[in-house]
């Protein structure tokens, strides 16, 4: 097969590889950073369970987006300036409902904001971890504590990624324990573009890339996927554009609705 000419099994084959990330959960259905929300996207046959990062007050790893608990949350303030306490007070399930009425559910109102050992203890070490290190320079220590916990509960390195915009945060990961499989997150502005250096700078110390899809082409896709770098866009919730991405060749992408990408990725093999 060392033609460098891609068959249509080929073809036909990388399409069941594309990795279906269930993004902060099946959070299309559900809060975002829930246990529920996460559970779901194991339903919906997401491959990844998808974390982001945050420190509490006193040291606590918990699942949430935003360095403030105010979008997600009945709750008001920086979490780095709360502790656990607090934070477990909060209606992390309400907001949901408001904002998504066509999927709310009275069973959200007053879901928790799970730390990340309770979600290693939900979900154990056979699953798959998708990880983001979010703020890492606001929260000194992050990494020391997210590979105390993989550690501790045994969490399948093999599968686990550990994603990040910043790449201080990444290779302070490498240096603790290079075993560890890591993406670079993008945020591209206009039309994306990846030189040769900087694709020999990411192959360096990440195992792939993980640009916002609105910006990509063709030509970007394949040049990033040939080089040997793995290629998850995200967050791609509309069927076509889906279809268009795994057309140009990802090898994953990043979504609200795994149950799309799934079904989408079930008619292609056919």
């Amino acid at each position: 097969m060392g033609s460098g000419v891609v068959t249509q099994v080929e073809a036909a084959d990388h399409r069941t590889k594309v990795v279906d990330v269930a993004h902060r959960g099946a959070s299309g259905y559900a809060p975002e950073h829930t246990i529920t929300s996460y559970k779901m996207g194991e339903r919906l046959h997401g491959d990844y369970i998808e974390i982001d990062l945050q420190m509490t007050k006193d040291g606590k790893l918990i699942a949430m987006h935003d360095e403030t608990v105010d979008r997600t949350t009945d709750g008001t303030g920086r979490v780095k300036d709360l502790t656990l306490e607090q934070i477990k007070q909060l209606d992390a399930g309400s907001w949901f409902n408001e904002k998504y009425p066509q999927y709310a559910n009275e069973d959200y109102a007053g879901l928790k904001v799970p730390t990340l050992e309770e979600i290693f203890k939900r979900f154990g070490n056979h699953r798959n971890y998708y990880i983001e290190t979010k703020a890492p320079d606001i929260y000194p220590g992050m990494e020391e504590e997210l590979l105390r916990l993989v550690d501790k509960y045994r969490i399948n390195k093999r599968t686990l990624l550990i994603q990040s915009f910043s790449k201080e945060s990444l290779l302070r990961v490498k240096e603790l324990d290079a075993s560890i499989k890591l993406v670079q997150l993008l945020s591209y502005k206009e039309a994306a573009v990846a030189t040769d250096a900087e694709i020999a700078a990411w192959k360096e110390y990440a195992v792939g890339i993980g640009p916002n899809f609105t910006y990509l082409d063709q030509n970007y896709v394949q040049k990033v996927v040939k080089s040997g770098l793995q290629l998850h866009p995200y967050t791609v919730n509309e069927t076509a554009d889906m279809k268009r991405l795994i057309d140009w060749g990802v090898t994953g992408m990043f979504t609200n609705f795994p149950d799309r990408l799934h079904q989408l990725l079930k008619e292609q093999r056919k």
